[in-house]
């Protein structure tokens, strides 16, 4: 989209975004961390991977994380970078960022912020105003420093984001996941299948004992042919 740069004031917001070509960019990197330490990253990626393991096989639905979001075409300065966010009705593939208006005017409809230390109250409530004005229908926020859990939702499509009230565990009706806090103060999550979410850690941890357990069967399995084969008995006779 071409604007000119005659036409726009020295104090406009579009100033920093505008190429000497008169396109306007749309950044992929908004210069800010995305976590602040590792138990920070180590919640948002377990929120991720939860949601996105649900949906790995529907080829209809985008999840994305850290992902710049662009509802506004022509206005790169509003912008959003959910710790995840979902988009139904839209394929699955690498995008560099969501511009809305090239993906059929569809936005994420399920939004999570993992909040941190370093985030103020007055930042929450701007991020709460920009999800509820650009659409999202559900939208999570995680307070894990104070062992906080917020959900807002729309009782009407086009009605305000609404704070959902205290009964947990809470289910998403988009995602068929559910979300409570643990006594604690973690985050419990359910896949939709029922089966409890599991950190990248425990997922590793699970697949090397799995492996181990193959490569002991294994190791026993080559012996028993062996001392088999001393006693003049062939294994894959029997």
């Amino acid at each position: 989209m071409s604007v000119s740069l005659a036409g726009l004031r020295s104090d406009s917001p579009l100033i920093q975004f505008l190429g000497m070509d008169g396109e306007l960019q749309y950044p992929s990197d908004d210069g800010e961390l995305m976590s602040d330490d590792t138990l920070h990253y180590e919640w948002i990626r377990l929120v991720y991977d939860s949601v996105r393991e649900v949906f790995e096989e529907r080829e209809d639905v985008f999840v994305a994380g850290n992902l710049l979001w662009y509802p506004v075409e022509g206005r790169p300065d509003i912008r959003r970078a959910p710790d995840t966010m979902v988009v139904f009705g839209r394929p699955k593939g690498p995008r560099s960022s969501w511009m809305q208006w090239e993906e059929g005017g569809i936005g994420p409809q399920f939004t999570v912020e993992v909040a941190s230390k370093s985030n103020s109250d007055a930042e929450m409530r701007e991020k709460l105003a920009f999800y509820d004005r650009y659409g999202v229908q559900e939208y999570l926020v995680y307070d894990y420093p104070r062992g906080r859990l917020s959900i807002w939702t729309r009782e009407q499509p086009d009605g305000p984001l609404t704070l959902v009230s205290s009964v947990q565990p809470w289910t998403s009706a988009l995602l068929g996941m559910s979300f409570w806090l643990t006594p604690d103060g973690g985050l419990g999550i359910r896949l939709s299948d029922g089966r409890l979410a599991r950190s990248h850690g425990e997922l590793l941890r699970d697949w090397r004992m799995e492996r181990e357990r193959a490569e002991a069967e294994h190791d026993r399995a080559t012996r028993l042919a062996a001392k088999l084969r001393e006693l003049g008995l062939d294994p894959d006779a029997l």
